[in-house]
């Protein structure tokens, strides 16, 4: 039983030991995300690519106004995706009505939300937000960058 015992403790100590430093940067070659509103995506896919050791895709979310009429659900649930998933690094929507409730949640889980009426544009300064970042979290770099436009 002690030998047991020993042997997960041994186990367990080789797992942490493995995940030490993962949180310190992203791995050469990785893929990132940039969460862009459906009126900018289309223009935005032109424009994601490489960014240093690092590629970013752009995913496109559902638009919020379909017929006109904003739907806060849509906006909720778009918003929560981006959050959700752990290589996001932007999320990019055009001026609007929209934006005071997405970016509340967005920003809260440390996403850089950038408002923009130009996908091309807005994923061009994501890229070089990206190619800036030091050695430290790739999401905290990107913010911080953007935010100091």
């Amino acid at each position: 039983m002690a030998r047991a015992v020993a042997l997960a403790a041994a186990s367990l100590i080789v797992l942490v030991a493995a995940g030490c430093g993962e949180d310190e940067g992203v791995a050469a070659g990785a893929v990132v995300n940039a969460y862009v509103g459906a009126s900018l995506c289309a223009e935005a896919h032109g424009v994601a690519g490489k960014a240093g050791d690092l590629e970013l895709r752009v995913i496109c979310l559902r638009d919020p106004s379909p017929g006109g009429r904003l739907d806060l659900a849509t906006v909720g649930a778009n918003a929560r995706r981006a959050t959700e998933d752990s290589a996001a690094v932007a999320y990019v929507e055009a001026r609007g009505p929209a934006n005071r409730f997405a970016q509340t949640i967005v920003e809260e889980a440390g996403i850089a939300y950038v408002t923009a009426s130009s996908g091309d544009d807005a994923v061009q300064r994501v890229l070089a937000a990206i190619e800036e970042a030091g050695s430290g979290s790739l999401r905290d770099e990107v913010r911080s960058t953007l935010e100091a436009e």
